[in-house]
């Protein structure tokens, strides 16, 4: 009998909740030379096993590790945002357009989209999948109702990132891999998180010297 996913493995382990909010980043195929994220995901590792070896109480440890996962990505994305190459594909507003409505195809569907802002070389996304916890008439499902239907978010972020992938590349005249098979994502724990979040995505633009104020950025969406 399949089961509902709350975990997955890629590069790094994933936490995904049944119906959790998660902020989620993707990136564009080599934006990032391999040896630098190599570098990074072997610092956090290693930081992960440090903390985990302390005589720490398992709050505290959780709390550690929950500040070492935060500057892992503050690393990761401050070279996305400085990062000048050919595969900075989304200076292109066209292209940018065609992937902001792809993101709004699956929105009341797979999740409710939050909040999402698409830089040059990669994308943010603030998604909850809560909605899929009911049907259209908003009952709650039972646990058989959701086994059978549920996507959890590796599989959303499968469907999105694959069929992006093909239009995306056939508006550029190219072929081959288009985004990083790996996506950075974090559960959304509480609403001091989704705030802090929120202003993250919308005020990346005016971060990474893109625009002098977020507001005038035309790629951010919150809802």
């Amino acid at each position: 009998m399949n089961t509902l996913e709350t975990f997955y493995k890629s590069r790094l382990p994933h936490y995904t909740p049944i119906g959790g909010t998660f902020f989620v980043t993707f990136r564009i195929h080599n934006a990032l030379p391999l040896s630098v994220m190599q570098a990074l995901q072997w610092e956090y590792q290693r930081e992960i096993e440090r903390i985990r070896k302390t005589s720490l109480g398992a709050q505290a440890r959780r709390a550690l590790i929950a500040k070492a996962r935060y500057a892992y990505f503050k690393q990761y994305d401050d070279r996305l945002d400085n990062r000048k190459s050919d595969r900075c594909f989304f200076s292109d507003p066209a292209l940018c357009a065609s992937l902001a409505d792809h993101l709004h195809t699956f929105d009341d569907d797979l999740y409710e989209l939050k909040a999402y802002c698409i830089m040059p070389n990669h994308a943010h996304l603030l998604l909850s999948l809560g909605n899929q916890l009911a049907d259209h008439h908003h009952f709650l499902l039972d646990e058989d109702e959701l086994v059978s239907s549920y996507q959890p978010l590796h599989r959303i972020m499968q469907r999105v990132k694959g069929a992006s992938a093909r239009f995306l590349n056939q508006e550029l005249g190219r072929t081959g891999t288009f985004w990083q098979k790996d996506s950075y994502d974090h559960y959304v724990r509480n609403a001091k998180a989704y705030e802090n979040i929120l202003y993250y995505i919308l005020r990346n633009p005016e971060k990474a010297g893109l625009v002098g104020d977020w507001r005038n950025y035309r790629f951010t969406y919150h809802a």
